[in-house]
């Protein structure tokens, strides 16, 4: 796993003089204005224990003390950050928790980020500076700002007693491993005491044997365990605490993510890693933001800030990993678990709608009528139908909403509602196969084909569904799919179209023999010229199955030493490599793919309402459970919060009833 093993990108700056550094610090701030960009090239480029000789050498020639002088001239995040590298990294955590539990709310995610990912040496000297720097005990802070398992969890961190690195219990492992599912999985109601114990005390190298002994019992990643068992802040404690063991660097690669993307940057976040960070991995934490979100980490800071502050980040992230696609020995063995481990996960998936109980198909279609018949339409009534029951259900509605009544049910909903609401309600009365093949007419109607809803149907049904969705196409449109693919779209694209549009995706069981040979295909090809290359990742990509590609994709690391979604990302181009890229990130983590087409769909100006109905009622009764909770995962906000501020009226009120809930 990723260790601490590339280091930081400041070290000590070779011919160093203390003296002479804290008179340029002085010219800097003399006079009217301050040079910045002296201040910040200086500061950025000696270690943190050189600052510290500066900040005693400037007392000394000056009389007075540096941080306050610096906070006298800067202002804003500048300010904070340049102010966040004066100070000695104890004291830089301390005065990190102290503002985390100062005043009215805590910010608990700073807590949890400091508590999970320091040393059992950076916590006792964390200790030792905030009782030096505020005379107060730590413990006693944390324990009057926090509660529940919670606080026991923090507290427990807070010793600073994790068994060092090379403590290996053989026989321990297993039952660890065994204590931990017979904590959670295996019984109602959860024994939060066991999950503190070993994971606030165990040694980094053992945990991650335990948690690869923990998959093969439960069938489930200890994640997904800790997600389903626990709830609140006690929940991203210890999933912080899992992600640690397995990868700090990947660990904090999330949460820098996390604190740029969107609208606004969690701008305490970013310094407070950038900061700490510089000297101990930020390599390694470039290296795995690259790998998980296809960007660097320079060019998300380049986008995301500005000014000085900007350059003193860039400064402090040390350079751009240019998309060269070759890993790090260390990230090439991340990529490689985190396909293993998605090739050993045993999903459970869940939609949000399930089959009404006292389900009588007569009074429902009766109700409906009602609704609809007479001056005014009651809304409410045909929303709480439609949404409380299941596809099969409704159909059953449909059919005998004509034989009592002699009525065509989609006729008279399309007579009496409008707009999105109808979109949305008409959606949900269709068949799956029905709904799927009007998504398809729709995307290739009209002047522009939206060629992201034609990708991502084809590539996240199964064969059976892409079956029956040709066939509702015929029906309706008396045209094969095919020939209106053939029709609307060219080159290769069109071929990867054709290709998935037969639903004749392999079934059944990995061979690994044969996942082996595939990967080394794939890896061959990258290296022949490109015209070869298309052609090969398109006759295994499109044909294999998910559980054969996803040993593929693991395999072609060890094969390559290549990330496979950066040969795509730069390779390919246009609808092709787009379709390429949606069939790995289904491969992956199919419901974590939907969630970033939702987050898509409503983030910016304007929502695309095409795509957040076609998700929200295919996935209903499928994997939006699982897809909410990836939503949250990835974006820090429910997907709930997103649709509640992105669109208004009944039809928000029956898009919030599919979601399912709040997480």
């Amino acid at each position: 796993m990723c260790t601490e093993a590339w280091g930081g990108t400041i070290a000590d700056q070779p011919d160093f003089d203390a003296g002479s550094d804290a008179e340029a610090l002085y010219n800097a701030m003399k006079g009217f204005g301050s040079d910045k960009e002296a201040i910040l090239e200086l500061i950025t480029s000696r270690s943190n224990a050189q600052r510290q000789e500066i900040r005693a050498a400037y007392k000394s020639q000056y009389g007075k003390d540096l941080i306050d002088d610096l906070k006298y001239e800067l202002t804003g995040k500048f300010e904070r950050l340049i102010v966040g590298l004066m100070r000695p990294p104890a004291y830089h955590d301390a005065k990190e928790i102290k503002d985390a539990i100062k005043g009215a709310g805590t910010d608990e995610k700073c807590l949890i980020e400091i508590l999970t990912s320091r040393t059992n040496e950076q916590i006792h000297n964390l200790v030792a500076a905030y009782k030096d720097a505020y005379g107060r005990d730590l413990e006693e802070d944390v324990i009057g700002d926090t509660s529940g398992h919670f606080k026991k969890m923090l507290i427990v961190l807070l010793q600073g007693t994790r068994e060092e690195d090379d403590v290996v219990s053989e026989d321990l492992v297993e039952q660890d491993a065994q204590d931990l599912y017979d904590a959670g999985e295996a019984q109602w109601g959860t024994d939060e005491a066991k999950f503190i114990m070993l994971l606030g005390n165990r040694s980094v190298t053992h945990l991650q044997l335990v948690f690869d002994e923990y998959q093969k019992i439960a069938e489930n990643s200890i994640e997904d365990s800790i997600k389903s068992e626990l709830s609140g802040d006690f929940e991203r404690l210890m999933l912080a605490v899992v992600q640690c063991i397995r990868s700090k660097p990947m660990y904090f690669a999330k949460r820098l993510y996390k604190s740029m993307k969107g609208l606004g940057t969690a701008d305490n976040t970013l310094i407070r890693i950038m900061v700490s960070r510089s000297e101990i991995d930020m390599l390694d934490i470039r290296e795995c933001f690259r790998l998980r979100y296809e960007k660097s980490l320079y060019n998300m800071i380049q986008d995301d800030t500005s000014g000085e502050y900007k350059r003193t980040l860039l400064n402090l992230c040390g350079g751009d990993d240019d998309i060269a696609g070759e890993f790090f020995p260390e990230a090439a063995q991340i990529a490689y678990k985190m396909w293993e481990i998605s090739a050993m996960t045993k999903v459970q998936l869940r939609g949000t709608v399930r089959p009404y109980q006292n389900f009588d198909p007569a009074s429902d279609a009766q109700a409906l009528r009602k609704a609809m018949k007479g001056f005014g339409t009651d809304e409410d009534t045909i929303i709480d139908i439609v949404t409380h029951r299941s596809n099969a259900q409704r159909q059953e509605i449909r059919q005998t909403f004509k034989s009592l009544l002699g009525r065509e049910l989609m006729a008279d909903l399309k007579s009496e509602l409008s707009k999105n609401l109808e979109r949305l309600i008409l959606g949900l009365m269709m068949t799956p196969a029905e709904f799927d093949a009007k998504m398809m007419k729709k995307a290739m109607e009209g002047a522009g084909t939206d060629e992201h809803s034609l990708i991502e149907i084809l590539v996240t049904r199964s064969n059976q569904e892409i079956q029956e969705m040709c066939s509702a196409y015929q029906n309706a449109y008396k045209k094969s799919l095919e020939d209106a693919i053939v029709s609307d779209t060219s080159g290769q694209f069109k071929r990867i179209l054709i290709s998935l549009a037969q639903g004749a995706r392999e079934e059944g069981p990995v061979d690994m023999a044969r996942a082996l040979e595939d990967a080394q295909v794939l890896a061959d090809a990258c290296n022949a010229d490109s015209g070869d290359m298309e052609d090969k990742f398109m006759s295994i990509l499109c044909t294999r199955s998910f559980p054969h590609l996803r040993r593929v994709f693991q395999e072609f690391v060890r094969c390559s030493n290549k990330d496979f979604e950066q040969i795509i990302k730069k390779e390919m181009s246009g609808d092709f490599k787009n379709a390429m890229f949606a069939i790995v990130r289904s491969v992956k983590n199919q419901p974590s793919y939907f969630a970033d087409r939702l987050y898509k769909a409503m983030k910016g100006l304007g929502t695309d309402d095409r795509a957040l109905i076609r998700i929200m009622v295919s996935r209903s009764e499928i994997d939006l459970f699982n897809i909410r909770k990836e939503f949250k995962e990835t974006h820090d906000a429910t997907l709930h919060e997103f649709i509640q501020g992105d669109t208004s009226g009944d039809y928000r009120k029956t898009l919030l009833i599919i979601c399912g809930g709040e997480d």
